[in-house]
């Protein structure tokens, strides 16, 4: 097993504090199980938006319509791409390329209960692939938010390659965007959206971020953003997890409707009368 971690090395003190915080715990480690030295090599930021990580993104169908299609492919090949709605993606430093099982299980059960003209709130949007392919398949907006500024970037850049971009807004922050918006009745951040007294409800509600971050959000009363009837997509958890988000989708008055597995990895979609 190889591990291999990424860290920033613009501010040398921190870098130095914590390659010896990693050294000293792995040490510890090494007591129980012998463990190599680690070791590090500098790169360059781009790299990963470099050329070496891209030929391994090809392609692929997600559900049973949307075809993920990555920016640098679409329309440069004679091969013509497989039959289906394509969703044209270029995530650069943003999570969602559409390989990793949270994404896929998001992307089908969106197929499954994305219907036209359904206003859709992507929480942790990252790249938007979720957001696009919502679009895609009939929604009418979607409030796609994120903390990570990158997540900005990619959002805009891939709904304009889908050409969604007077479908989707992009706000920098979290869950209270909405909350707070619906509590001081103020919406002038944005043009597109409902009135405030009604937007703070979505048909459809998806998070695709990890276990303890949805159990947090629905402390934070996530179910209300959630419409009667609509649903609630929850994904990035491990099978592990699923019980304690289910308690949780359950004290926040949600009924679980379906629940889907690949691998290690379990999506939920739950909704609310």
């Amino acid at each position: 097993v190889r591990v291999r971690a990424f860290l920033p090395a613009d501010d040398a003190a921190a870098l130095d504090a914590t390659r010896q915080k990693l050294e000293q715990d792995l040490f510890y480690l090494g007591m129980i199980q012998p463990l190599p030295p680690p070791t590090y090599t500098p790169i360059q930021f781009d790299d990963y938006r470099g050329e070496l990580w891209k030929s391994f993104y090809k392609p692929m169908r997600v559900g049973e319509r949307l075809v993920i299609i990555p920016a640098w492919v679409y329309g440069q090949t004679d091969a013509p791409p497989p039959a289906g709605i394509p969703v044209v993606m270029n995530p650069g430093m943003a999570f969602g390329t559409g390989t990793h099982p949270t994404t896929q299980l998001c992307l089908a059960m969106l197929e499954t209960y994305v219907k036209p003209g359904d206003r859709v709130f992507d929480i942790g949007c990252g790249s938007g692939i979720l957001s696009v392919a919502a679009v895609k398949l009939g929604a009418g907006t979607v409030l796609a938010v994120d903390i990570d500024p990158e997540a900005e970037r990619a959002t805009r850049e891939n709904a304009a390659l889908n050409d969604v971009t007077d479908k989707i807004e992009f706000r920098l922050g979290s869950l209270d965007l909405v909350l707070n918006a619906k509590q001081s009745g103020d919406d002038h951040s944005t043009t597109r959206l409902p009135d405030p007294s009604t937007s703070s409800q979505f048909p459809i509600v998806v998070a695709n971020i990890f276990a303890r971050v949805i159990i947090n959000l629905l402390k934070d009363d996530l179910a209300r953003t959630l419409a009667p009837g609509g649903a609630l997509i929850v994904s990035g958890i491990l099978v592990e997890q699923a019980d304690d988000v289910q308690a949780a989708l359950h004290t926040a008055r949600l009924t679980i409707i379906e629940q889907r597995q690949s691998g290690d990895w379990i999506a939920i979609a739950a909704t609310r009368v």
